[in-house]
């Protein structure tokens, strides 16, 4: 097999042990790494088409992985108004008055990014934005993605004049005392509600959206994610993508099961894991428990300061058990969206259940876990869930003071249980790191800076939220390495630097385990290599 690639002048940092390898050179040949050595035995193994790169020094890790992204519904969802840089409803004003001046008579405006926290102690609806958006139809996301404001103009186009009923249980028209919407739509069936009347993007617009996002997420470093929707034509494009050899980093593509999925449905899902091509394959199924706990629709045990969060997204979670059971039997394991700590330990008593049913041959995962109390924590470890954790939302949604919306919902203690990366580590669990894009920025470095420091992104001088909770930097790279692969069951193909192990490389300017925490989503990304081919590589290389 010819040698396609060699890496020089190297250092090759070690995920496992934090410690560099003793090898100063890598080869590799068929998308696999072949040979660790110095720089002279390894450039003797370079043939007349063999790409050779001197490093001088740089450092290389394995492969950074985003263990929760939505590579598709992102790409779609941000092209529009980012709202996400406001902090108050005057400057949310200010930009939708802008917007509005340059659209053309009848077009809609698009927006995302919304932060609840903007709207203080008033409720969260477009009565602020009445004005501005006067005869014009909008469709505003907040941050969260699972909750989107629509102006008056675009709930009238959607017909939409008062509750209704959906088989998502916390799916709302949100309204007012007297039945009137209030523009506040929370989960996904309120909001396909106006969607669904707006202009839609061509197939060949998204196509080259999702190809620019995943060319630019190569360009920070990461070559895979966990893909965690598979809707609509998402699966196709991908594959287009993939024969055209334009798919950058490799996909790990989780379909959703919602409330209502009959026998014939699961069968399909069951039926549909393994499909594919080169870089990307379906893999796992994802499931919702609860919602958000800043729109109200998370599940707790005890419901917040407003009396909300408290139901299942499953209108009889006894039924998600069920299905877990039988996806659990067919050797598909199930990543399961729980913020709230009755949601997260409701997936865990149906994991246990399976698992007693079944044995433990699947690696099931929950999603978020933002406010779990100490007996949950214990349990992730003990039933061998992996722990995929965002700490990037910590930092930027939440505050040190409890002042923010997260915070004032929940109250004490629970404020204080906030995203417990540190906790769940030391108890055992494996915890992935991931942004949820288009939820948080997606470049790597700042996924782990985060996990670090737990302080406002914006604003770095501000106190951490729970800074005993944060990770180290070797266990931060391993949430985005080693226990990525683990989590997928890959952990003999990668998070590795090592011989057999996939060739999928980023290479730093700096060591990200002795780079302060602040400083690292600053450090260059020099080459991003998968499969043995640059997908990045920086003019200085």
């Amino acid at each position: 097999m010819r040698t396609s690639l060699i890496l020089l002048s190297a250092r090759l940092l070690d995920p496992a042990s934090g410690a560099f390898l003793p090898h100063t050179a890598l080869a590799a040949a068929g998308g696999r790494i072949t040979a660790l050595g110095d720089d002279r035995e390894i450039r003797a193994l370079a043939g007349t088409a063999t790409t050779v790169i001197d490093l001088n020094g740089a450092v290389v890790t394995p492969g950074l992985v985003d263990g929760h992204i939505h590579p598709v519904g992102g790409a779609d969802l941000t092209h529009g108004l980012d709202l996400s840089e406001c902090t108050d409803l005057e400057q949310v004003r200010a930009a939708l008055a802008d917007a509005v001046r340059d659209l053309a008579p009848g077009a809609w405006l698009r927006g995302w990014g919304l932060d609840p926290n903007v709207f203080g102690d008033h409720p969260v609806g477009t009565a602020p934005f009445d004005t501005v958006l006067d005869g014009v139809p909008a469709f505003l996301w907040l941050f969260d993605a699972h909750s989107a404001l629509a102006s008056r103009r675009a709930l009238d186009l959607a017909g939409v004049a008062g509750p209704r009923s959906f088989a998502q249980a916390t799916a709302e028209v949100v309204c007012d005392a007297g039945g009137k919407p209030t523009g506040l739509l929370l989960e996904d069936a309120a909001c396909e509600l106006v969607e669904r009347v707006a202009p839609q993007p061509t197939r060949d617009e998204r196509r080259e959206r999702l190809a620019a996002v995943l060319e630019a997420m190569a360009a920070t470093g990461l070559t895979g994610g966990h893909v965690m929707d598979a809707n609509g034509d998402s699966l196709a494009l991908f594959s287009e993508l993939d024969a055209a050899g334009r798919l950058p980093l490799r996909l790990r593509v989780a379909p959703w099961c919602q409330p209502g999925t009959d026998a014939d449905g699961v069968r399909a899902l069951i039926d549909q894991q393994g499909e594919g091509g080169r870089f990307w394959r379906t893999a796992g199924v994802k499931i919702f428990m609860d919602g958000t706990v800043d729109n109200g629709t998370a599940w707790l045990e005890h419901p917040d300061c407003h009396g909300e969060s408290r139901h299942a997204f499953w209108p009889d979670p006894e039924e998600y058990t069920r299905i877990v059971g039988v996806l659990h039997r067919a050797g598909v394991p199930t990543a399961t969206h729980a913020i709230g700590d009755a949601a997260v330990r409701h997936v865990l008593d149906a994991v246990e259940k399976a698992q007693a049913d079944g044995g433990r041959g699947v690696r099931h995962r929950v999603e978020h876990i933002e406010t779990v109390p100490d007996d949950t924590v214990r349990r992730f470890a003990q039933l061998g869930v992996v722990a995929s954790m965002q700490p990037t939302h910590c930092c930027d949604f939440t505050r040190a003071d409890h002042t923010d919306n997260w915070s004032r919902r929940l109250g004490e203690p629970r404020a204080s249980r906030a995203w417990r990366c540190r906790d769940l580590h030391d108890s055992g669990a494996v915890v992935v790191l991931g942004s949820d894009w288009p939820i948080a920025p997606y470049p790597p470095l700042g996924v782990m800076a985060g996990a670090r420091h737990r302080r406002p992104t914006r604003d770095l001088t501000q106190d951490p939220h729970g800074p005993e909770q944060a990770l180290t930097a070797p266990e931060a790279l391993q949430g985005m390495t080693v226990n990525a692969a683990y989590a997928a069951s890959e952990e003999r193909d990668a998070g590795r630097i090592a011989v057999g192990h996939r060739a999928d490389l980023t290479v730093l300017a700096a060591d990200p385990l002795t780079t302060p925490a602040t400083e690292l989503p600053d450090v260059p990304v020099l080459l991003t290599v998968l499969d043995g081919v640059a997908t990045h590589r920086d003019a200085s290389l």
